[in-house]
């Protein structure tokens, strides 16, 4: 079976990135991962769009058939790798999980989307101005949570088992750095997100892309 994973480099297709890492270290199945340069359009080019019309990474095929969003990619992820143990097999536990997941895709994310690119929800200056700065404090308000999660993690978010979500924290934490959020202000997810850099697969995704948790930059006088 042939997986192409299609990403961009500090994008949210980080989280199926390490997913992918972390099924080739716990079975050996490997994938082809296939870098899309958002800077240079990539993403927006006929035949990018004829797979995923929204022009937008993660985009996953298999055997030649194309799946979009993050919740689906990691489903399909874990459902044909149960080895790596990726999701809770028990259905609650997994219905929590994949609730959680969801919340970082479709609540946490789209907030640093409102912070990131104003101008997609105002058309004048002030108000692309007062967007971004009502998403940077509700941004600092959904890292609140994520926090309260890893608070909680034994190791991980999940439990015994790194899984996408340690992933998507990762993420989500590197992105406050570009609200203008110090991650330090967040004491335990940065040590949870330190751990998580320092395992293996997810040492192999950040070297591809090439990232660090390297973006806050603090303001000079």
């Amino acid at each position: 079976m042939t997986t192409e994973l299609y990403f961009a480099p500090g994008a949210c297709s980080f989280v199926p990135h390490v997913g992918l890492e972390l099924v080739k270290a716990a079975t050996g199945r490997d994938f082809t991962p296939k870098l899309v340069k958002l800077h240079k359009g990539e993403h927006l080019t006929p035949e990018y769009k004829a797979m995923n019309p929204e022009g937008q990474v993660p985009l996953m095929v298999v055997e030649g058939k194309p799946l979009t969003q993050i919740v689906a990619i990691c489903d399909w992820i874990d459902r044909t790798n149960p080895e790596a143990k990726l999701l809770p097999t028990d259905a609650w536990a997994r219905a929590e999980a994949l609730s959680k997941l969801a919340w970082m895709n479709n609540t946490a994310h789209p907030t640093f989307t409102h912070v990131f690119m104003p101008q997609k929800f105002a058309e004048g200056e002030a108000a692309r101005a007062e967007v971004k700065a009502t998403a940077v404090g509700q941004y600092a308000k959904r890292l609140e949570r994520v926090q309260e999660w890893v608070g909680e993690a034994s190791p991980w978010i999940l439990g015994s088992q790194l899984s996408f979500h340690d992933a998507y924290a990762f993420t989500l934490l590197r992105w406050a750095g570009y609200a203008g959020i110090d991650p330090a202000a967040y004491p335990a997810l940065l040590r949870h997100v330190e751990k998580v850099m320092a395992a293996p697969p997810v040492a192999a995704a950040l070297e591809r892309e090439r990232v660090k948790l390297d973006t806050y930059k603090a303001a000079t006088a």
